[in-house]
């Protein structure tokens, strides 16, 4: 199926939109740096966060089908109190080996955990499956993570269809046929000196919304050539899902993987309770979520010594995880047989 045109005048409404809503992202937090490798061929790709001489980790993972390596360190009870770069992969499980090419580069540059004359860079990593798009044999490798270290820098994140969001898809009730393009996001909220940025790759079982109007911007669509968005929580209310549905290996698997950052000062306590706030950006912004057919988990890292309640983090942190969502639907671009938002007559 071709990719449904935007009409000029669509486009101009859509670069409004996107204006509108900033160039902020999670590189406004001091001491981040965020990079891409992109494989358009094959629909995949991975994004690296460096984080300096390190940051102190949070984790929440929420979905039944997550894909993590190494998330031990983000846990309060574990010994290594901070992490050195966060990798978001797709390529499924396969995706989780990339991780290798960026603890090569940290390691090259002596960034690491420091044992006698031994650095060993801490890098957790969470994948996403987007084996359903592209060419299932695609998947992110070492070199291409270091590309992404090589890539990585300080100015303002490239969203879209790059890095971890290349091969991302939304509204997945009724397989790939019906399906959306989504990608990468990323926003930033400030109060004072107080910096929370974050990032969202969103490969969603559900549909993407935007919480103050309501309206579905990438999800379900009434039809393989169709172009209205029926919304999978209607059709499941409705009496879904079909026999087909119920069919083992019928569903393609789904995440969505957000990254919260802060200056704020933070323990490993804070940093899991400001993760698990974000998780509010989730429920309100996708539709269903944390099904078991997504793998979704929200990371936070904290590099900075701005004294704030975690609290105060975390609300600034759903405004923030909010606006990536929205931007990774919004700047995604539809490829063959998956438009995307901005491809469709009503955004």
């Amino acid at each position: 199926m071709p990719v449904l045109l935007v009409s000029p005048g669509r486009m101009l409404a859509y670069a409004a939109m996107a204006t509108a809503r900033g160039d902020r992202g999670l590189t406004d937090v001091p001491g981040f740096r965020v990079g891409h490798a992109s494989d358009p061929r094959g629909l995949t790709g991975c994004t690296v966060i460096l984080c300096g001489d390190g940051a102190v980790p949070g984790i929440d993972v929420r979905g039944l089908a997550t894909g993590l390596r190494d998330p031990g360190p983000c846990d309060p009870g574990h010994l290594v109190p901070a992490i050195h770069a966060l990798l978001l992969s797709g390529g499924s499980a396969y995706g989780l080996d990339a991780a290798a090419g960026v603890m090569t580069y940290l390691e090259e540059r002596r960034i690491g955990f420091r044992l006698r004359q031994a650095v060993v860079p801490i890098v957790p990593a969470a994948i996403l499956f987007d084996l359903s798009v592209g060419d299932h044999r695609a998947r992110p490798t070492p070199s291409m993570a270091r590309r992404a270290c090589l890539n990585a820098s300080s100015l303002a994140v490239p969203q879209g269809n790059v890095g971890a969001g290349t091969g991302a898809t939304v509204g997945k009730l009724h397989g790939m046929a019906r399906a959306m393009k989504a990608g990468l996001g990323s926003a930033s909220a400030r109060r004072g000196p107080l910096v929370v940025g974050a990032l969202a790759v969103v490969n969603a079982w559900g549909d993407v919304m935007d919480p103050s109007t309501g309206r579905i911007l990438a999800g379900l669509r009434d039809a393989p050539r169709g172009t209205l968005r029926v919304g999978a929580a209607a059709v499941l209310k409705g009496g879904g899902p079909p026999r087909g549905f119920r069919r083992r290996g019928s569903v393609p698997s789904s995440t969505t993987l957000g990254v919260v950052a802060t200056n704020a000062r933070l323990t490993k306590v804070d940093a899991t309770a400001v993760a698990r706030l974000a998780q509010v950006a989730y429920a309100r912004c996708i539709s269903p979520v944390g099904t078991r057919y997504d793998g979704d988990v929200i990371f936070c890292l904290s590099r900075g010594s701005v004294r704030a309640d975690s609290l105060r983090v975390g609300m600034l942190a759903i405004d923030a995880m909010q606006e990536a969502i929205i931007g990774a639907a919004l700047a995604a671009r539809g490829v063959a047989g998956l438009p995307a938002a901005r491809d469709l007559d009503d955004i």
